[in-house]
């Protein structure tokens, strides 16, 4: 089904806006709290997804913050995980010895969690490395991972808005929403 054949009045909040900015602020707190030692923070935004939680969180950290982005696919244009990750841009700065905070807009399969936190542990071999989700759909994990922090956990539903997407569209509403 595409995307205009979905009605958007249909579209049911799941988490609104005023309860994402307060949690976010939770979440860049507890981040800082984690590097209070003064050192930079290297913010790795996992593109497409993760980009208006990386915004906003990095918005409300006092660490000094570096800004990277990488991009990798798992969901393509469909409403469930490939299980197959596709690498388009993982281009980063040196990052040894450097604190890493990775920021992923949801962990579902842990797939694409795993392979950043592998990818990065042994080819970039940061100081400390933090792994940081707004969502964490723990019942469709297939992997023995869990973010470090995160911002809610999601049922089995398929969420769109605040950065995630369906084929590309509704990434600009300013809460979590779902289909029915």
């Amino acid at each position: 089904m595409e995307i205009r054949d979905k009605n958007t009045d249909d579209l049911k909040v799941l988490i609104d806006t005023n309860t994402l900015t307060e949690r976010i602020k939770e979440l860049a707190s507890a981040v800082d709290e984690s590097f209070k030692n003064g050192d930079d923070v290297y913010v790795v935004c996992v593109l497409k997804g993760s980009v208006m939680f990386c915004a906003e969180l990095v918005k409300y950290m006092k660490s000094k913050v570096q800004m990277e982005f990488i991009r990798i696919s798992s969901y393509g244009n469909a409403q469930k995980s490939s299980n197959k990750l596709k690498a388009i841009d993982l281009t980063l700065p040196d990052l040894e010895g450097k604190n890493v905070v990775v920021i992923e807009d949801i962990v579902d399969t842990g797939l694409t969690a795993k392979y950043l936190i592998d990818l990065l542990s042994l080819e970039h071999r940061p100081k400390k490395l933090m792994f940081v989700s707004l969502l964490n759909k723990k019942c469709a994990r297939k992997t023995d991972i869990e973010p470090d922090l995160y911002g809610f956990e999601v049922d089995d539903k398929f969420v769109v808005g605040f950065g995630l997407d369906y084929a590309g569209y509704l990434r600009n509403l300013p809460f979590i929403g779902y289909f029915p």
